[in-house]
């Protein structure tokens, strides 16, 4: 299995939340203006970059056609105003008929009714009832725009819950970080013992980091003191 997977399917398995991940990445990687349709679900999965272009969405069709089994796809709506990019027939091809694991958009949706009712997983800007037109563009989005999408986009792992989503960058999917994702689950569960057991403050916890005295947590705590991550 590569790295990727690995990193997928530990997220997965550990619940790893868009904040934790956020949290390794120094704060960073989140999509933001970007918000959960439907609540309740957790995605993860590698990412298809598409977009829909100036009010159309005929070339998204047509990228859709692409897409794969567990694979998050983000959609660009470039240059289309108050229009969807999609409603209720990509999404039920996409996450239906091509196993995405999710879809996200920057921008609108709509038939919002069924989507909710289906409860799709879709991340995205808005809502509207205004679709977008299909019909062919006679010429795309600029070059330097679709590449510079493709490098945020190619090669990164997006997870996805009810706080938003986050991206991991191609260049952190490293075996240190998957340590870093393991670790900050342990992490976590110091700062929980401060609080719930040892009976210390928020501030003794995170900014005064007290679950490094010796005995304060458990037996792990050198672990802790070599890699803490930092701050909440």
């Amino acid at each position: 299995m590569n790295i990727k997977d690995r990193m997928v399917n530990m997220i997965k398995r550990n619940l790893i939340s868009t904040s934790q991940v956020s949290d390794c990445l120094e704060k960073t990687g989140v999509l933001h203006e970007i918000s959960a349709l439907n609540n309740g679900h957790f995605r993860v999965g590698p990412v298809r970059f598409t977009y829909a272009f100036n009010c159309s969405n005929w070339e998204l069709h047509e990228q859709l056609q692409n897409v794969g089994a567990g694979e998050v796809v983000i959609v660009e709506a470039i240059n289309c105003g108050n229009h969807a990019a999609f409603g209720e027939l990509v999404s039920k091809f996409t996450i239906l008929y091509r196993q995405a694991a999710a879809l996200i958009v920057h921008g609108l949706v709509r038939d919002v009714n069924v989507l909710r009712k289906e409860n799709y997983p879709i991340w995205c800007s808005g809502t509207t009832p205004l679709g977008c037109f299909n019909r062919k563009n006679e010429s795309g989005p600029d070059d330097a725009l679709l590449e510079g999408f493709r490098k945020q986009y190619e090669g990164t792992i997006a997870v996805c819950d009810d706080s938003g989503v986050t991206i991991i960058p191609a260049t952190n999917i490293t075996e240190d970080f998957l340590e870093r994702l393991s670790f900050i689950e342990l992490l976590e569960d110091a700062w929980f013992h401060s609080i719930d057991t040892d009976g210390f403050t928020t501030y003794e916890t995170v900014c005064q980091k007290r679950y490094l005295d010796k005995g304060s947590v458990f037996s792990k705590y050198d672990q802790l003191k070599k890699k803490d991550l930092g701050s909440a």
